[in-house]
């Protein structure tokens, strides 16, 4: 691997463990507002299903990317809609995916 690339890394890992120390170290031991704990805990699920939905629907040659990808997971929704496990649903996925990568 390039020295770079381990740079890199290393400036990423850094900058990571900054930004958590900066929150406890700019709130000193006070207590958040509970409506602003509320907005916190949606960060996570908002953020990964902007980054599910751009892989998916990922822009390509300047045109909507809807091919093997969007199909796994359109598989997965339904078999969550229809009260399936995250496991069954992720096969499912998988499943279909690969099968149309395989087909196309």
């Amino acid at each position: 691997m390039n020295a770079t690339l381990w740079w890199l890394v290393g400036a990423t890992a850094l900058m990571s463990a900054l930004m958590k120390a900066i929150g406890p170290m700019a709130l000193g031991g006070r207590e958040l507002p509970a409506w602003f704990e509320r907005v916190v805990r949606l960060f996570a699920p908002a953020l990964l299903a902007a980054l599910v939905v751009t892989q998916v629907f990922a822009v390509r040659g300047g045109h909507l990317g809807l091919g093997a990808n969007a199909a796994g997971v359109a598989a997965a929704g339904v078999v969550f809609l229809r009260g399936g496990s995250v496991l069954v649903g992720v096969v499912i996925a998988v499943l279909v995916t690969a099968g149309l990568r395989l087909v196309t």
